[in-house]
């Protein structure tokens, strides 16, 4: 029997920090960095920071959902950002790096509006929960220095997620 494959866009701040939480799951086949979202294809990635191709920096998953399902990668994903921010994430700011959940189907649209319906009445944050829920356009992977970036700049990738780890502790570990 042929093993499922589906996948997953999340947008949520710079995409090298949001590789890694997601690559680290069992049935994760790939995690790609790239741009979405916009109206210019095959942007650079100096074309998306300039802020006028209208994409956003985002992670593609590939995984197998009988391992892992798209419900357990919301869950993940929101862990990861902070969904009361709109115009960034952390220390990135402006429209490339807004929080989006990108979906490919009407089904990943169910869960992710159950997912955030259920995360905005929790109660877990104070502010209202402003994340995008938006179907997925064309993808466009990122240059290859931008690929795996926690492994190819540990000491970068470290200083890049700090913001966001204390944000994750102080939002989901209390």
């Amino acid at each position: 029997m042929d093993k499922q494959i589906e996948t997953a866009i999340f947008a949520g701040g710079c995409f090298w920090c949001m590789v890694h939480p997601f690559d680290q799951q069992p049935g994760i086949i790939s995690v790609v960095s790239g741009y979405t979202g916009g109206h210019v294809p095959n942007p650079t990635y100096e074309q998306v920071c300039s802020q006028t191709t209208g994409h956003t920096e985002a992670v593609k998953i590939t995984f197998d959902p009988t391992i892992i399902s798209y419900a357990q990668l919301v869950e993940i994903y929101w862990q990861q950002t902070d969904p009361t921010d709109e115009m960034g994430q952390f220390q990135d700011r402006g429209d490339s790096y807004r929080p989006v959940i990108f979906t490919n189907s009407e089904q990943q649209k169910k869960i992710a509006l159950a997912s955030r319906a259920k995360l905005a009445a929790s109660g877990r944050f104070t502010k209202p929960i402003v994340t995008k829920i938006e179907a997925a356009g064309p993808f466009y992977p990122a240059e290859d220095y931008h690929q795996d970036f926690y492994r190819k700049d540990p000491t970068r990738y470290a200083a890049e997620t700090g913001q966001r780890q204390q944000f994750s502790q102080q939002h989901w570990q209390g």
